[in-house]
């Protein structure tokens, strides 16, 4: 299988204040150009009360407020969500969305685990139960979408793209403004945009910043302990000397992530009409 190797484009990565201004100009832009395009009503944003919904968070409500449309936020909690958690995509949610309500599908979780195949409670681990959540939160938030003639936001960056940290028609989305941002440059422009914001915003933005990052579908107490990594910035200078040429990293628990998640980055698998046809 051909592998999914980043360009010279994404290197460096970008921390200059002024370049991450043009970045978020740029987003902006291309959002607002979505938006007419397309004619869209509203937009649908999953909020975690991690970085990088907090971010989407804080990039798109200007769009939203100049188009007239609303900024649609949920805050989706399922058992094992931790109320530090909770506090913080509701504070971002409140302070950034036009409509925003902290939902708790705890209940429908535990009727709806029943339903996997060959259910066995003893046999339901952290991951079967966490893609089951995620994909849940996915199904309220395109019905969502599809009730206001919206679409819904991805708030996948680049280091998790590489690292197949997602599930699978669960964190997806329709729309990716920061897909192509390294972990590194999330933090570094969430940190650049505080100054444009307002003290309630800049509280809600700087607790996400500061905050552990983890996927609060209860697999692991953080995301660097399944990266193998001690934060998202070793992450991402590890990627950046393998995709420059150190193979020795290759046995490393990251590279070994990306090496064996290949398959998410092609989904669908596709058999060519050349290959069908010959």
């Amino acid at each position: 299988m051909e592998r999914t190797f980043p360009d010279s484009n994404y290197f460096p990565f970008v921390t200059d204040e002024k370049e991450l201004a043009a970045v978020a100009s740029r987003i902006r832009e291309t959002m607002a150009t979505y938006i007419a395009d397309c004619h869209l009503k509203s937009l649908v944003l999953g909020i975690s009360g991690g970085i990088d919904s907090a971010l989407c968070a804080v990039l798109l409500q200007p769009v939203c407020q100049k188009a007239d449309i609303p900024l649609i936020g949920r805050s989706i909690t399922i058992e094992t969500n931790k109320q530090v958690e909770i506090d913080r995509s509701i504070a971002v949610g409140e302070s950034f969305c036009s409509d925003f309500q902290h939902i708790d599908l705890t209940e429908i979780f535990y009727a709806n685990k029943r339903m996997l195949v060959d259910f066995d409670e003893t046999m339901l681990s952290k991951l079967r139960q966490g893609n089951m959540k995620a994909r849940m939160r996915m199904m309220a938030l395109y019905d969502l979408a599809q009730l206001h003639g919206g679409i819904v936001i991805s708030t996948d960056n680049y280091t998790e793209f590489l690292t197949g940290f997602w599930t699978l028609h669960g964190d997806v989305g329709d729309y990716a403004p920061i897909m192509n941002l390294w972990k590194t440059e999330v933090f570094a422009l969430s940190t650049a945009l505080l100054s444009e914001c307002n003290e309630e915003q800049r509280a809600a933005l700087q607790s996400c910043i500061d905050a552990t990052p983890v996927d609060g579908l209860g697999i692991s107490s953080c995301d660097c302990e399944q990266l193998g990594v001690e934060n998202y910035f070793e992450a991402d200078k590890l990627f950046a000397s393998y995709f420059n040429g150190d193979k020795s990293l290759e046995s490393h628990k990251l590279i070994q992530r990306y090496l064996r998640s290949e398959y998410k980055r092609k989904n669908p698998m596709q058999i060519q009409r050349g290959a069908l046809f010959k």
